[in-house]
């Protein structure tokens, strides 16, 4: 590995010699020899970190132009951990091709700030990144040639509605390609979609997100599009005759926080709400509801200001406070926050310390939030600290008028002959992703298949849910003779992996016999590891999961930052980088134990990471020393006396339950299902 990383470096440092000397015969990608030495510094120091345990992913090829190799330091620089250890520097060089060749032949005069933010990144979400973009400027470009930016992104909204319509989803976020396959998708992965499909063509495009709406249980997800010197809104995959309108402008008008992110170091007109090491994540609340700013200062029991806690910005929501915007306070303990005109829960925490106040924004101007630790209530201390601990413990018992902004729509003009028209492309496209839709095995096609290759009919529900990945799913099925195993394989899988999951990574778990056969862990992107594991010689003779403990404690390098851009990284990127997020190093430890026959998991409402042994499921301990231990239990009872309003509460409905760890309260997550959370479990 020494050597490895030794030649990286060479190549490395070469290819900046090779970027001094082209710099006389080409333009500069970045213009701002400001700006382009800042990225190019954040991109050596990023290699040069651990070891240059990164270096060798991220080695710019020798035949990347001037203008290439510093598209390729920018999304080195900033990218996922996950994506720089998952997809080859090869496969980058193509995407950025891809969005130069774009920009050249659309010719939209589009700011270098924007092209580089909006439209040069593939990642939009923590959708499994595939090559989209060139397949979608071959069938786009004819369709907008000609036409203005804003008919243009009109113009491929529809093209978008023609591919995939809504439907509700478990929290993984489809690659566009398998969105393309399967013509559905919750509204996280339809304006996925859209952005890259926009992006695809040149045009600036940013998914808006308001994480929990303030006047009812729900969120959403759309599109801002960048055209002709300002952003404009539209429903993704929902086409409407102008821009700026959509289903949603009503409750859009009484939301309290919306935000994207927004790829790198960013120094747009937005308000900043974090500056992570991937991304600016910027607050667009302004483009949509009238606002009021409110500053808050952090203090600890003695008054002193607090540098550095965290102060999450909650809406009520699902029964539960949801922290829809995080941000840290500075050396004076201070920040401040730009919302719609209603009310937040801010709840401030550091190193267990909290404390918490209700902000109504447009009335509160400047709130001061006191920390204070759990174990101080009860005792006779005097001043802020008092305060702050007895309310701590008094959080359950607290009445809190949690009051919505109100409504204040405003809607662009649409005449009736435009929405005459946008009706009638409307049914149009219906009827051509439908005419798709009905290539799709039936139920009786799909039970004939599996009748014929000896399995029982059963088995074609599956096949059904594949959609538009039935190929994949009949191969496998064809080509697998241990019906049994082959049954547990696709059984272990949500509905989501059965329309997106490949041939490659079925086989991997249905051939190796002496593994547990699940590869699903929590909602990673599913990718094939066991045979490679095989490969691994400090593997062979592994037999426990202390064993498993002890390599990663030794091997793998934690890279925990709060404000990290966390997309899990595959389990074979973790061994290859010797790196991994907790949330990495987790999957990677049920992946191997899984590997090699250990019954593992990562507990689907507590979130802890276990082994079975003798029937028990065992915490086990990564950070420490200790051993695993048995996971404690407890008993919980709630009571309830049935009134005239709610005879039977629901959770996620009327309540919902959290725990509290290093001073922020956790929601457990219970299981839903295939849908959005809100269902409504009986309990």
């Amino acid at each position: 590995m020494k050597i490895l990383q030794k030649t990286t470096l060479q190549t490395l440092f070469g290819g900046l010699v090779l970027l001094a000397l082209s710099a006389c015969q080409e333009a500069h990608f970045m213009t701002d020899r400001t700006y382009r030495t800042r990225v190019h510094q954040d991109y050596t120091d990023r290699l040069a970190a651990d070891g240059g345990a990164l270096a060798p992913f991220a080695v710019i090829p020798e035949d990347a132009t001037l203008p290439e190799q510093e598209a390729l330091e920018f999304l080195y620089a900033y990218m996922p951990l996950a994506d720089v250890t998952d997809y080859p520097t090869t496969y980058y060089l193509d995407q950025v091709r891809a969005a130069f060749l774009a920009r050249k032949e659309m010719g939209w005069k589009v700011p270098e700030r924007e092209f580089r933010h909006f439209v040069l990144p593939i990642r939009v979400n923590n959708e499994n990144l595939d090559s989209a973009r060139v397949v979608f400027y071959k069938e786009l470009k004819p369709r907008v040639e000609g036409l203005s930016m804003a008919d243009a992104i009109l113009e491929v909204n529809h093209w978008c509605h023609e591919k995939m319509t809504y439907q509700p989803s478990d929290a993984r976020t489809s690659s566009p390609l398998a969105s393309v396959k399967n013509a559905l998708g919750r509204c996280g992965e339809e304006s996925t979609f859209c952005v890259a499909a926009l992006r695809s063509v040149g045009i600036p495009a940013r998914q808006v997100y308001t994480p929990r709406w303030a006047h009812t249980d729900d969120n959403h997800a759309w599109v801002e599009a960048w055209a002709d010197g300002g952003w404009h809104f539209l429903g993704a995959c929902e086409p409407e005759p102008v821009l700026d309108l959509g289903w949603f402008n009503a409750p859009a008008s009484r939301a309290m926080l919306m935000h994207t992110k927004v790829f790198g170091r960013y120094d747009g007109p937005e308000e900043v709400v974090l500056e992570s090491p991937n991304y600016t994540e910027v607050n667009l609340i302004d483009n949509y509801a009238a606002t009021a700013e409110a500053s808050f200062r952090v203090v600890d029991g003695e008054g002193a200001p607090v540098e550095g806690a965290r102060v999450d910005f909650c809406i009520y929501n699902y029964a539960e406070f949801y922290p829809a915007v995080s941000k840290y306070t500075e050396a004076d303990g201070r920040t401040s926050l730009s919302s719609g005109l209603g009310d937040l829960l801010v709840w401030a925490s550091k190193d267990g310390a909290y404390g918490y106040a209700k902000c109504s924004f447009g009335k509160d101007k400047d709130m001061t939030i006191v920390l204070g630790m759990p174990d101080q209530v009860g005792h006779d201390t005097t001043g802020p600290a008092r305060n702050a601990a007895f309310r701590h413990s008094r959080l359950d018992r607290e009445s809190l008028d949690i009051v919505p902004p109100p409504e204040r729509v405003l809607l662009p003009e649409v005449t009736p002959e435009q929405r005459a028209e946008n009706d009638r492309r409307f049914a149009y496209e219906d009827s051509l992703r439908h005419a798709y839709e009905a290539t799709f095995p039936t139920q009786e096609e799909a039970a004939a298949f599996v009748l014929r290759h000896g399995y029982g009919r059963h088995m074609a529900l599956p096949l059904v849910q594949s959609r538009g990945n039935w190929r994949v799913l009949e191969a496998f099925l064809a080509g697998a003779g241990d019906h049994e195993r082959a049954e547990a394989l696709l059984t272990s899988l949500s509905g989501k992996d059965l329309h997106d999951v490949t041939l490659p990574i079925l086989m991997d778990s249905y051939n190796d016999r002496e593994s547990v056969i699940g590869p699903r862990v929590e909602n990673e992107f599913l990718t094939p590891y066991k045979a490679y594991f095989r490969t691994v010689e400090s593997f062979e003779d592994m037999k426990t999961p202390q064993e498993i403990i002890r390599w990663i404690r030794s091997n793998v390098t934690l890279k925990d930052d709060p404000k990290a851009w966390d997309i899990p990284m595959s389990p074979r990127g973790v061994h290859e980088s010797g790196l991994a997020s907790p949330r990495s190093r987790g999957i990677f430890f049920v992946a191997l134990a899984r590997t090699l026959g250990i019954d593992a998991r990562k507990d689907p409402v507590t979130g802890k990471i276990q082994y079975r042994a003798d029937g028990d499921w065992l915490d086990v301990d990564l950070d420490g020393a200790g051993p695993a231990v048995a996971a404690p239990t407890g008993v919980l009872r709630l009571l309830y006396t049935p009134d005239k309003v709610v005879d039977n509460p629901k959770y996620y409905t009327h309540f919902t339950l959290s725990r509290m760890e290093d001073g922020r309260p956790h929601l457990l997550t219970f299981d839903e299902g295939e849908g959005d959370m809100g269902g409504g479990m009986d309990w």
